[in-house]
C-alpha cells in the first residue's frame, strides 16, 4: 500500500512536469463527472469484470488536456469509487496509486511509440489511432489487475484455476478497450463541436443513463429474485440496508426474506417469511435461526453459513426443514448471502421459498419407485436392497441367520380367467394383508411378480423356524377369501432358502428360494420345500438342457422312432405312432421325459412338434409306396398343448400334408383329453377344422384327465387310446379291468375305435381281446423302432399275416399267443433294456 501511495504521488508530480496543471471550469466539470457518475457506472464484460465509466473521462483528458490533468483525474476517480471503498481505505489508496501510475505510464508510452503529442492522436488515421487505443486499454487493464490482485480477486487457486484467471483478464481488457474507444470517439468530436460542448454533452449523457438505470433497478427490486441470483442481489441490497429502496424491496418480496446476525438472531423479517413459518413478527424476531431449524438439518446449514462469514464462499443454498409455530415441519429452499464488511459486523441475508409440496411429490415418486402400486408392498428392487443389507449385517455378526421365502399362488390363472382380473387384483390385496399378519416386526414381505411374493425373515434361530413360518402362511391362506360375493379358495407353493448356504449376492438367495418353490410345485403344489445343493445342480442342469435344446433342431440332433399299432383281431399291422427322440452329442440319448417338459416350458415344442409331423408324414408316404396294401398303414402323431392352441395350426397341417403328398386319412393326430377340456368351445372348433382336412383324430391317455362324458359326443373323435396305467394293472386289479371295459363300451357306443397302450403280456392281450378292444400297442408287440427296424417289421408281418389269413380259411383260429409269436420282433429280455433295433423272430 505504501509503495502504491509513493508511486501515485510520484506520478502526479512527474505528470505535472510534462503538462502544466490547469484547473478551469471545464476541467472541474470533467472531474465532477468522473468522480460521481463515472465512478458509479460500469461497463460489464463477462466473468464478473466491471470497468468504471470514469476511465473514459480519464482517457478523454489524456487525449485532450494532457498527462498532468489525466493523472490527477485518475487518482481522484479511484479514491471516490464506491465499489472500491468497500475494501476500506487501504484498498482505495492502492487503487489510486495504481491508476495514476498506469495513466502516467500510458502517456509516456503513447509519446514514445507514436512520436507526437497525445492531444493530436484522436485526429490521426485509424491505422494509428486504433493501436493507440489498444495501448491505452493495456495500461487500464494492468491498473485494474493490480487492484484485483491486491484484494485477492484474481487468485488462481479457486474452482476456475488458471483458465479462470486468463478469462477474467481477457474480459477486463475487452471492457477497457470499449471504454477507451468511447473516449476516443468523444475526442474526435472536439474539433467540430468544441471541447466545452463535448464535456457538457458527455456529462448530461452520463446523468441521463444513471437516472434510467436507477429506475430500472428500483422496479426490479420489488420482484422475487431467482434462487441462483438471490444471494448476490441480497448482498448488493444489504449494503444500503438502512435505505428506503432496500426496505421496500425487502418487505414486498414474494419470497420469505430475513436479515440475520452472525450468531443466528433474526434482525429483520418480511411478511412472506412470517406466512411461511406462521409466526408474528415480534415472536420470530425474538428467536434465532437455530430455534426454528430442524435438528437433523441444522449442522450442514451452519457449516455453510460459517464458510459465508469467512468469505470462502459468496453464497450458500440448501434444502432443509424449518419448524413452524404450530410445530409442523416445512421444507424450504434457503439461499443465503453475506452482507457487510468485516467479519465481526457481517450479516446474512436469507431468502426462503416453501418447497413442501415439491418434497412431498418427490417422496411420493420415490415411494412409488420402490413399492407395488396394487398391494402397497415393497417391490423387487426394495426387497433386494433389504436382503443386501441383511447379508452385510450377517457378515459382521457370525451366527446371524436369516431366510428368504418365495411364494407362488397355485392356480391363480383360474381365478383371473373365471372371475376376471378385477377379482384377481382384490385377491392379491387380500393375500398381501394376510401375509403381513403372519410376520414379526422387522420381517419384510414384497410382491415381486404377478402372483409371486417374497419374504425376508430376520434373526431366526434355525431352519425349523423358517419352516414354521411357511406352515403358518399356508394355514392362513387356506381360509377362504370373500370377494364380490364369491368365496375363493387358494393355496400357495413356498420355497425356502436359509442363509446357512453363506450368500454374498441377494440375487443368489432369491434364485435358490425360487428353485425350491418350483420343486414344491413339481411335487404336487400347496406345500413348501427347503433349498439344498441338489436342487441347484438340477436347476443348472435344466438351464443347460434348455440351452442345448434351442440348438438341437438346427443341428439335426432329433430323430423319430416308430412303435407299431396292431389289430388285436387278426394281428394285422395297422400303423405306427411316431415318437421323437433326442441324441445329444455329449449326453447321449436323452429321455423324452426329461426334454419334452422343458420344450413345453420354453415353447420349443412347437418347432419340434412341427418337424416331427413333417418327418413322420414323409416316412409314412415312402412306406405306403414301398409296401402297398388294401388298407394303407396310418401314422399317429402327438400334438402338444401349445401346438393345439396355435392359431395357424390348421394351415401348418394342410401345408405338411400337401408337401408330403400323404393321404390325410392316413394321418391320425393325438391330443390329450386335458388339452381338449381346457377350453371346450375353442377345442371343438379346432377339432372340426382338422377333421375337415380329412385327418383322423384321437384322444390320448383317455381316462387320466377330467373329461366330461356329456361333451365327449360333441367332439369329432375317431379313436380313444386307453392309458397304459389301466392296461398294465387290469389283470391283477378287477377295478382297472372294469374301467377298460367301460371305455371300450363307451367308444363302441359313440362309434369310435379303441387302442390300448402298454400291452406287455399275453394275459393282458387275451383280456383285451375278450373285452372287444380293436387295437393295441406295447412292448409285447414291439418297442419303438428305428426306420430300418420298422421296415423289417412291415415286410415280415405282411407275409406272416397273409399266411395266417390263408390258414384261417381251412381251420379254426389259433390261440392268441401262437399268432402273436409270429408278429413279435423284440424279446421280453430286450424290453427291459435300452431301446435297440431288432429283427423279427422267425
Amino acid at each position: 500500500m505504501w509503495l502504491a501511495l509513493s508511486a501515485g504521488l510520484a506520478a502526479v508530480a512527474y505528470s505535472a512536469a510534462l503538462t502544466p496543471f490547469r484547473a478551469d471550469l471545464v476541467y472541474l466539470l470533467l472531474t465532477l463527472s468522473a468522480v460521481t457518475l463515472g465512478a458509479r457506472l460500469f461497463v460489464r464484460a463477462g466473468w464478473g469484470a466491471r470497468v468504471p465509466l470514469s476511465d473514459a473521462f480519464v482517457v478523454f483528458a489524456l487525449l485532450q488536456v494532457g498527462a498532468g490533468q489525466a493523472v490527477v483525474l485518475a487518482a481522484l476517480a479511484a479514491l471516490c469509487a464506491p465499489a472500491r471503498c468497500g475494501r476500506g481505505m487501504r484498498g482505495a489508496i492502492f487503487d489510486a496509486g495504481a491508476a495514476s501510475s498506469a495513466t502516467l505510464l500510458c502517456a509516456l508510452a503513447l509519446r514514445s511509440v507514436f512520436g507526437e503529442s497525445a492531444a493530436t492522436l484522436a485526429q490521426t488515421p485509424p491505422t494509428t489511432f486504433v493501436p493507440a487505443l489498444f495501448v491505452v486499454a493495456l495500461f487500464l487493464t494492468a491498473a485494474h489487475a493490480l487492484g484485483h490482485a491486491f484484494a485477492g480477486g484474481f487468485a488462481s487457486d479457486g474452482p476456475e484455476g488458471e483458465r479462470g484467471l486468463f478469462d477474467r483478464v481477457a474480459s477486463t481488457f475487452a471492457g477497457c478497450f470499449a471504454v477507451a474507444a468511447g473516449a476516443g470517439f468523444l475526442a474526435s468530436l472536439v474539433p467540430a463541436a468544441g471541447f466545452d460542448t463535448v464535456v457538457a454533452s458527455a456529462a448530461c449523457a452520463a446523468i441521463l443513463f444513471s437516472v434510467t438505470r436507477l429506475r430500472v433497478e428500483t422496479a426490479g427490486a420489488a420482484t422475487t429474485p431467482a434462487p441462483a441470483e438471490g444471494g448476490r442481489r441480497a448482498e448488493r441490497a444489504s449494503e444500503d440496508a438502512g435505505g428506503g429502496m432496500f426496505r421496500e424491496a425487502f418487505e414486498g418480496a414474494a419470497a420469505g426474506m430475513a436479515l440475520v446476525s452472525a450468531k443466528g438472531k433474526f434482525l429483520q423479517v418480511n411478511r412472506a417469511l412470517l406466512d411461511v413459518l406462521g409466526y408474528e413478527e415480534q415472536a420470530l424476531v425474538a428467536k434465532t435461526f437455530q430455534d426454528v431449524a430442524h435438528a437433523d438439518d441444522l449442522a450442514p446449514a451452519l457449516s455453510g453459513f460459517k464458510r459465508l462469514l469467512g468469505a470462502s464462499e459468496s453464497s450458500h443454498e440448501c434444502e432443509m426443514r424449518l419448524r413452524r409455530a404450530s410445530g409442523e415441519d416445512v421444507w424450504v429452499l434457503l439461499s443465503a448471502a453475506r452482507a457487510g464488511g468485516r467479519k465481526s459486523s457481517a450479516r446474512l441475508v436469507f431468502q426462503v421459498q416453501d418447497i413442501t409440496e415439491r418434497k412431498r411429490s418427490e417422496e411420493q415418486l420415490l415411494h412409488d419407485a420402490f413399492h407395488d402400486p396394487l398391494t402397497k408392498l415393497p417391490n423387487r428392487a426394495l426387497f433386494i436392497d433389504h436382503v443386501k443389507l441383511t447379508i452385510a449385517r450377517a457378515k459382521r455378526r457370525p451366527g446371524h441367520l436369516f431366510a428368504v421365502l418365495f411364494l407362488d399362488l397355485d392356480r391363480f390363472k383360474i381365478v383371473n380367467d373365471s372371475l376376471g382380473h378385477m377379482f384377481g387384483d382384490q385377491l392379491l390385496v387380500g393375500i398381501a394383508r394376510r401375509l403381513e399378519g403372519c410376520l414379526r416386526e422387522g420381517d419384510t414381505v414384497a410382491r415381486v411378480g404377478g402372483d409371486e411374493f417374497t419374504i425376508l425373515l430376520e434373526d431366526i434361530e434355525d431352519e425349523i423356524e423358517a419352516i414354521s413360518v411357511a406352515e403358518r402362511i399356508q394355514k392362513e391362506l387356506s381360509a377362504p377369501f370373500h370377494i364380490g360375493g364369491h368365496e375363493v379358495f387358494t393355496t400357495v407353493s413356498i420355497g425356502i432358502a436359509p442363509s446357512s448356504t453363506d450368500y454374498d449376492d441377494p440375487e443368489d438367495i432369491l434364485r435358490d428360494a425360487d428353485t425350491a418353490m418350483y420343486r414344491a410345485k413339481s411335487l404336487g403344489k400347496a406345500r413348501h420345500e427347503v433349498f439344498d445343493k441338489a436342487m441347484h445342480a438340477l436347476a443348472v442342469n435344466l438351464l443347460q438342457l434348455e440351452t442345448d435344446l434351442r440348438r438341437a433342431l438346427e443341428r439335426k440332433e432329433f430323430f423319430v422312432h416308430y412303435q407299431p399299432i396292431v389289430a388285436l383281431s387278426d394281428f394285422r399291422l395297422c400303423g405306427f405312432e411316431a415318437l421323437v427322440r433326442w441324441q445329444h452329442p455329449e449326453r447321449g440319448l436323452i429321455s423324452p421325459m426329461d426334454f419334452i417338459p422343458v420344450a413345453e416350458d420354453t415353447g420349443q415344442i412347437i418347432a419340434i412338434g412341427e418337424w416331427t409331423l413333417m418327418e413322420a408324414c414323409r416316412q409314412m408316404r415312402r412306406w405306403q409306396k414301398q409296401y402297398p396294401s388294401d388298407v394303407p398303414l396310418y401314422i399317429s402323431v402327438n400334438l402338444s398343448g401349445k401346438q393345439f392352441t396355435q392359431p395357424n395350426l390348421i394351415e401348418r397341417v394342410r401345408t405338411i400334408v400337401e408337401k408330403t403328398k400323404l393321404d390325410p386319412r392316413s394321418l391320425k393326430l393325438e391330443i390329450t383329453e386335458s388339452v381338449v377340456m381346457e377350453n371346450i368351445e375353442t377345442a371343438t372348433e379346432m377339432l372340426k377344422d382338422l377333421r375337415a382336412l380329412g385327418v383322423q383324430l384321437s384322444i390320448d391317455d383317455f381316462g387320466t384327465g377330467y373329461s366330461s362324458l356329456s361333451y365327449l359326443h360333441r367332439f369329432p373323435i375317431d379313436t380313444l387310446k386307453i392309458d397304459r396305467s389301466f392296461v398294465t394293472r387290469m389283470v391283477e386289479n378287477n377295478e382297472n379291468s372294469e374301467i377298460v371295459r367301460t371305455i371300450v363300451m363307451l367308444a363302441q357306443t359313440l362309434g369310435m375305435d379303441v387302442v390300448a397302450e402298454g400291452v406287455e403280456t399275453k394275459e393282458q392281450l387275451a383280456l383285451l381281446r375278450k373285452l372287444g378292444c380293436e387295437s393295441g400297442q406295447g412292448y409285447y408287440f414291439s418297442r419303438p423302432a428305428t426306420v430300418n427296424g420298422a421296415e423289417q417289421l412291415i415286410a415280415a408281418t405282411s407275409a406272416s399275416v397273409q399266411r395266417a389269413l390263408n390258414m384261417s380259411k381251412a381251420r379254426p383260429a389259433p390261440e392268441a399267443d401262437d399268432k402273436v409269436k409270429t408278429m413279435k420282433f423284440v424279446n421280453h429280455e430286450e424290453a427291459a433294456g435300452v431301446e435297440q433295433q431288432s429283427t423279427p423272430a422267425a
